[in-house]
């Protein structure tokens, strides 16, 4: 007996004859799904502390289970002092399993701990079927050790669907579990 997570059976179970009901697909295989998340931080102080680095490493590993890789600038910017090639953010990618625990992660324990919470807004599509969200402050996920960050800071995350359009995308996450605001 293989491990399948919650919300991947929620999806074949309910979330696929629920989407066909809704947009009428003739076929399983044209209802959109969940491709990949990707998680990625900005640490433009990292220019003149090369640890921030390697502490927003520790902590989107710690967040995503999965190792996470520093960015690195891709011109030179000098006013900023910035180097080609010096790493200025850290990204994870999560597909499969762990992109599925991820978002169950996300949706019961980590977006209710967000001070006055009513819903993440349904602006963050981007005409693709992809939608982006912007999390304030990392102490939200459980794992992240209040004693032990440095300094509280955001990261964005980004729902990459295979979804032709907004609505289907809207409607799939929000299947998926993900709380938007009622207009």
């Amino acid at each position: 007996m293989t491990y399948i997570p919650r919300l991947k059976q929620e999806y074949k179970d309910k979330v696929v004859s629920a989407l066909t009901e809704e947009f009428g697909y003739k076929n399983v295989m044209q209802v959109p799904k969940l491709e990949k998340i990707v998680i990625s931080k900005g640490v433009g102080a990292a220019v003149a502390d090369k640890k921030l680095i390697d502490h927003a490493i520790d902590e989107l590993t710690m967040i995503s289970g999965q190792k996470a890789v520093a960015t690195l600038s891709k011109k030179d910017v000098a006013s900023f002092k910035l180097r080609k090639g010096m790493p200025i953010g850290v990204r994870v990618t999560l597909r499969g399993e762990q992109m599925y625990e991820f978002l169950d992660r996300l949706v019961t324990s980590a977006l209710p701990r967000v001070r006055d919470f009513n819903g993440i807004k349904a602006k963050g599509f981007d005409g693709r079927g992809n939608y982006n969200l912007g999390v304030v402050e990392q102490i939200i996920f459980p794992e992240i050790n209040i004693d032990k960050i440095n300094k509280i800071s955001g990261m964005d995350i980004t729902f990459v669907t295979s979804a032709p359009t907004d609505k289907e995308a809207k409607s799939l996450l929000t299947e998926m579990g993900l709380p938007f605001q009622k207009n």
